[in-house]
């Protein structure tokens, strides 16, 4: 790509015209710490560039320089509508810089937040795959009993996990332990049902065409009806997930002590919303970089589709 497509674009611009309203007065009564917006912006368009030159692929790179687009938008309209012109409730709405600065102040208490709802995750998570990937595996060969199992498993899905909390509560030590128990079940229900899915509907000629060729059992299992059903199983993965970041964040504005839902709960209860904006965009930002990570390693598995 020439020099004007890699640098010549609206982003850019937008970049511009967010570092130009910093020169318009200020109209809000409170702090708005313009600083820590500035700061921001700048190492923000300093990535862009550098990530300009080294992206190769036209897509990624317009791709890349239309989120930071939308940022730069993004935090142009909450400046003017905060900051500059108060046209929102500056206790409820703090203007852009405000929240950045208060990232900064918070950073140690935020990444540890992070680290613990994260780690809850990631537990959960996998011991529901390593529990219902082989189960789906095994019970979708039968496709009586495949068929049978989907309608319990409909059934059980059909429930919220968060209802389980009084029992995990009951019956486990920590709320840790309940909060890794609520994201299991939040997770195994549509990983089973997507492993099922992808097994029952592996393609007939794909089975028949190893059959001829004499492949066991536990082969095909593996190296036929595997591959052939992880869309499927991503997809319900996928689901899991997104399920498990709201029960997770729902549960530790519950009875926590730590993690990112704790820390939204605990300073709103207090009227900081300072501090509550800013934990819902850590949030938001967190629920991103894990989805972006996982859609990266499902592409990786799923690489011979293309």
């Amino acid at each position: 790509m020439t020099i004007k497509a890699r640098f010549l674009k609206m982003t850019h611009i937008f970049f511009a015209i967010l570092m130009l309203i910093q020169l318009l007065p200020d109209k809000s009564q409170k702090e708005v710490c313009t600083s820590s917006l500035i700061v921001f912006a700048i190492a923000a368009e300093a990535a862009v560039i550098i990530l300009s030159f080294f992206i190769k692929r036209k897509e990624s790179l317009s791709l890349t320089l239309d989120i930071f687009g939308f940022i730069y938008v993004f935090l142009t309209v909450w400046t003017l509508a905060t900051a500059k012109f108060d046209l929102l409730n500056d206790l409820l709405f703090p203007a852009p810089g405000k929240v950045i600065a208060q990232f900064a102040e918070d950073k140690t208490v935020i990444l540890t937040n992070i680290k613990s709802s994260v780690g809850i995750i990631i537990q959960g998570f996998l011991l529901a795959a390593v529990a219902a990937i082989p189960l789906g595996l095994l019970i979708g060969l039968n496709a009586r009993l495949g068929n049978a199992a989907s309608y319990l498993t409909k059934f059980f899905s059909s429930i919220p996990p968060i209802v389980y909390i009084p029992y995990g509560i009951a019956l486990l030590p920590t709320f840790r332990s309940v909060s890794v128990f609520v994201i299991f079940l939040a997770s195994f229900w549509p990983i089973f049902a997507g492993t099922m899915s992808g097994v029952l509907n592996v393609d007939k000629k794909i089975v028949d065409s190893a059959k001829v060729l004499n492949v066991k059992k536990p082969a095909m299992l593996t190296s036929v009806i595997l591959p052939a059903s992880l869309p499927q199983i991503f997809l319900g993965c996928n689901q899991g997930l997104s399920v498990s970041f709201i029960l997770l964040t729902s549960a530790e504005m519950i009875g926590a002590r730590d993690g990112m839902g704790y820390y939204v709960k605990y300073y709103s209860d207090f009227g900081d919303y300072t501090r509550t904006i800013t934990g819902l965009l850590v949030i938001g930002i967190v629920v991103i970089a894990v989805t972006f990570l996982f859609n990266r390693f499902q592409q990786y598995l799923l690489r011979w589709k293309r």
